[in-house]
């Protein structure tokens, strides 16, 4: 079983802000997060990284770990969209990423995006854990239900989001790739979009 897993609203917004921003393409991103003494683990931010399926350089990652050593946080988690809304498998360069998070947190968690539930209301996240050396759906509870070692901060997250994302309140929300274009666009806050609500 694995350890508990809160993801703050503020992460949860901006993953899926993330993914509605760019529904046509494979999005990804890190999780940033603290353990407490009890072993519970708060994802307590994303980052989101790419909009195109390129992996990521060891400059970037030195960078993003040496930001979340800024805030206090750790490298905690890695997620996913897929292109398909059909695709829930956890992509080759996801494993090798979530891999190297693992390798410096050791409950690392890897989250794919459901698109068949995405909109819906419901939490689209499919958590993903190590098992040896590979990456495996998490099987045991339904995720993000009562019971369930994945739960998000606020049980109407999923619907607020949802309200939100209608409302285009994800557009203005940038990725690294985005910044690239823009320098302008502040990818590791988002403060523009994030909503200051949630």
């Amino acid at each position: 079983m694995p350890p508990q897993y809160i993801v703050s609203a503020q992460a949860y917004v901006k993953i899926v802000f993330h993914t509605a921003k760019h529904p046509q393409s494979s999005a990804n991103g890190v999780l940033l997060g603290q353990e407490d003494s009890s072993g519970q683990i708060t994802i307590v931010d994303a980052i989101p990284l790419l909009h195109h399926w390129t992996s990521l350089s060891p400059m970037m990652e030195i960078g993003l770990d040496l930001h979340a050593e800024s805030l206090g946080l750790h490298l905690v988690g890695y997620y996913q969209a897929c292109e398909r809304v059909d695709d829930t498998a956890l992509a080759p360069v996801g494993e090798r990423v979530a891999e190297k998070i693992k390798s410096g947190f050791k409950d690392a968690v890897a989250f794919v995006i459901d698109g068949e539930k995405f909109g819906s209301g419901q939490v689209p996240l499919i958590p993903y854990v190590a098992q040896g050396a590979s990456w495996r759906p998490f099987s045991g509870t339904d995720p993000f239900s009562p019971g369930s070692p994945f739960q998000l901060s606020s049980a109407d997250l999923a619907q607020r989001s949802t309200s939100w994302i209608r409302d285009g309140r994800h557009n203005p929300f940038g990725d690294f790739d985005d910044h690239l274009e823009d320098v302008t666009i502040d990818w590791l806050r988002n403060t523009a979009s994030v909503p200051s609500d949630i």
